[in-house]
Parts: C-alpha cells; sequence; structure tokens
C-alpha cells in the first residue's frame, strides 16, 4: 500500500518523533520513519493511530492510483500569499473540475499551518455566488490575492 504519511507530516510542519509523540499510545520516530518509507507494513490501525496524531482521516494517507489530486496554486503565510517554489499537489475530500488548492505554510487569521483551502474555479457570471467567502485572484508577476469577497449596497 503506497501512504501519504510523509506528505502529510510535511504539510502539517511536523517532525518523526512529534508524530510519534501524539500517537495513543506512543512509538518511537523510528516506527514513524518505517511506516512511512514502506519498511514496516502499515496496517489497518496505523493508519487510524497516525491519522489521529495527524488529525486527519485514515483515508488522507492512502495513495490511490486513480485518486484525483489538485495542483496548489498559492502557499498562504503571514506574508501574503505566493506561488509555490515547485510543483506541488494535494489529495482533496472530492475534487472539482479545474480546482486548485491552496496550501497554509504560516498562521494568519483563521487559517492554521498546515491547513488546506480547496478553491473552484468560478466564471465571472457566478462571482455572486462567492459573496462572504474567501476568494483567491491572481494578480501580475506569480501573485496572488486571497481575500473575503464582500459586497457593498449601492456600489
Amino acid at each position: 500500500m503506497i501512504t501519504a504519511i510523509r506528505e502529510v507530516r510535511r504539510a502539517k510542519g511536523l517532525t518523526l518523533d512529534e508524530v510519534a509523540q501524539r500517537c495513543s499510545p506512543p512509538t518511537t520516530a523510528q516506527t514513524i520513519g518505517r511506516l512511512e518509507t514502506g519498511t514496516r507494513t502499515v496496517s489497518v490501525a496505523w493508519l487510524n493511530r497516525i491519522a489521529a496524531a495527524l488529525d486527519v482521516a485514515p483515508a488522507d494517507l492512502v495513495t490511490l492510483p486513480d485518486r484525483a489530486t489538485l495542483p496548489v496554486a498559492a502557499m498562504l503565510d503571514a506574508e501574503g500569499t505566493h506561488a509555490p517554489r515547485q510543483a506541488l499537489t494535494l489529495v482533496p475530500p472530492q475534487p472539482g473540475p479545474g480546482g486548485v488548492a491552496i496550501t497554509v505554510t504560516g498562521s494568519v487569521a483563521d487559517y492554521r499551518t498546515g491547513d488546506q483551502i480547496w478553491c473552484d474555479l468560478r466564471p465571472p457570471s457566478t462571482f455572486g455566488q462567492a459573496l462572504n467567502r474567501d476568494v483567491l485572484v491572481p494578480v501580475p508577476a506569480g501573485r496572488f490575492l486571497f481575500a473575503r469577497l464582500i459586497g457593498i449596497d449601492g456600489e
């Protein structure tokens, strides 16, 4: 079984030891490393323990060949929103056609490091449906604007 334990752990900004200590009962960093690399067989029980330690669903730790991924369009941190330095993908709960993802690399506003934000692409005719929601808007030079879209009466 191919797992995404390492990818999820890194996205959450955790070390092997931190994940090992969060497991119930705690285990060793070496064991977590072996489970990540496939040196040790990952059982359903281990998937459940590690998923609880990472605060994700066990299914998020399993990589299936037919499972759709979304490209990461932006990284969000306290300094703003910017394009990733390398191509990244995330496995969303249920991807929509043309969707993209944002990874939160530094806590900002309601978002915490390790959060994943799923974005649906919308044509201009449906922008009104995005009112009072967070939106990602591309701007020149590979930058992005990430903010809440609000409507002002009379304008």
